[in-house]
């Protein structure tokens, strides 16, 4: 039996981690939509082609771990990690040597500054936050479980 807990019983910083993963892989989910539609399968042309084929990729992954993370799913953190690897490796590769010729160019609120930015806090937080939402879900259960036993199993 799974036992969904509610939002509201979860710690603060649970809920506000979940909502920044959220709105920040839908942004991205609507960066790369953006690129499709004007791009086609062409967006991602100046990139190798494993890069294109994962940045194709992420119109699906990126949805996928918001809704993940709005549902409070454990594995949603762990996806979100290896998601924001993925995108941070290919991002890096494909801007390096620009970075290196014009690194203030990047110095600026939108491209690689707040990719790396959104990949560095899922990397930090991915662990706690998977720890914290397993543990909150164990606990409901033990909960569930001590009142069924309690009641016998009846409900009132």
């Amino acid at each position: 039996m799974v036992t969904i807990m509610r939002w509201g019983v979860r710690p603060v910083w649970v809920r506000c981690m979940a909502a920044a993963y959220a709105v920040g892989f839908l942004e991205g989910t609507a960066w790369h939509a953006y690129c499709l539609a004007t791009g086609a399968l062409h967006a991602y042309s100046y990139a190798p082609i494993p890069i294109q084929l994962l940045f194709h990729a992420l119109l699906l992954l990126d949805p996928l771990v918001a809704l993940l993370s709005i549902r409070a799913r454990p594995g949603g953190p762990l996806l979100a990690a290896v998601v924001m690897l993925a995108d941070l490796v290919g991002n890096w590769y494909v801007n390096w040597r620009a970075v290196w010729a014009h690194p203030a160019a990047f110095l600026r609120p939108v491209g690689l500054l707040p990719i790396t930015l959104f990949g560095i806090l899922v990397l930090l937080t991915a662990f706690p936050l998977r720890r914290a939402l397993t543990s909150g879900g164990d606990e409901a259960r033990r909960t569930s479980q001590t009142a069924s036993t309690v009641t016998g199993g009846t409900s009132t």
